[in-house]
């Protein structure tokens, strides 16, 4: 296969799916995982993804205001995060990790809830700012600019002192067998110490994030309490989530 038709399959791969591995891609187009890796560098170079660590990601664009981020599906993802207000209450210590759905789930808040909310994402933080009823704690570390998230040993050593009811918790894929897993290692050791901190953990995601796997594990399956999905909870694509035991939202 042509380099240039090579570029044109991983290129509508990542529209498609809006990340590739690069192990997967191998696989696909029966090549090297060096020559995907010099594919993936090469359309990184030329601003068409973003390469990371086991793969690439669309690039997207960053606002500048921090309060008003552009949320792709932002619709579908109100829709998850609305199903997901009917675990709060008052009193909860909560732990949220970053991503958009956790975004648009934290603009949904109520304003008079009573709560502690822990949380190493900057956007998320700065949106629970105007809560007036909400102990807000910002985990600070260094700073992952892409996500604007805070990540290494100084978050995790906050994050493992942390006794929390519930955590929420994104995903970048989730399937049967791997359970939750992530792009990212440092994020997916986060996210680990997430879950060990919390009585509860709940992730919210997209329909379009079931049976996909990403190269770093962050939980078995059985470690979750409950999923929220944009899905109808009897929906047949979750059959075998609640088969495994995850109450579905």
């Amino acid at each position: 296969m042509l380099k240039a038709e090579r570029h044109k399959y991983i290129m509508s791969k990542l529209i498609e799916e809006q990340k590739v591995v690069t192990t997967d891609l191998a696989l696909d187009l029966d090549l090297s995982e060096d020559t995907i890796r010099r594919d993936l560098n090469e359309l990184d170079s030329k601003k068409l993804l973003e390469k990371v660590y086991g793969g690439a990601i669309q690039i997207t664009e960053k606002s500048v205001d921090v309060f008003n981020i552009d949320i792709s599906g932002e619709d579908e993802k109100k829709q998850i995060a609305t199903k997901a207000l009917s675990l709060l209450h008052d009193g909860q210590v909560i732990i949220m990790s970053g991503g958009s759905t956790n975004l648009v789930f934290a603009k949904l808040i109520p304003s008079d809830l009573k709560a502690t909310i822990y949380t190493y994402s900057l956007p998320i933080a700065m949106q629970l700012s105007q809560h007036p009823n909400v102990d807000l704690i910002f985990i600070g570390g260094k700073m992952q600019k892409n996500a604007m998230v805070t990540i290494g040993m100084d978050v995790i050593q906050v994050v493992s002192k942390i006794k929390a009811d519930i955590c929420f918790i994104g995903a970048s894929s989730i399937n049967i067998k791997q359970g939750l897993t992530e792009i990212g290692y440092e994020i997916s050791i986060v996210k680990k110490a997430m879950i060990e901190a919390s009585d509860r953990v709940v992730s919210m995601f997209s329909s379009n994030k079931l049976d996909t796997k990403m190269p770093h594990v962050v939980c078995d399956l059985n470690q979750l309490s409950t999923i929220v999905t944009n899905l109808d909870p009897e929906d047949s694509m979750l059959e075998e989530y609640r088969k495994a035991g995850v109450s579905v939202l």
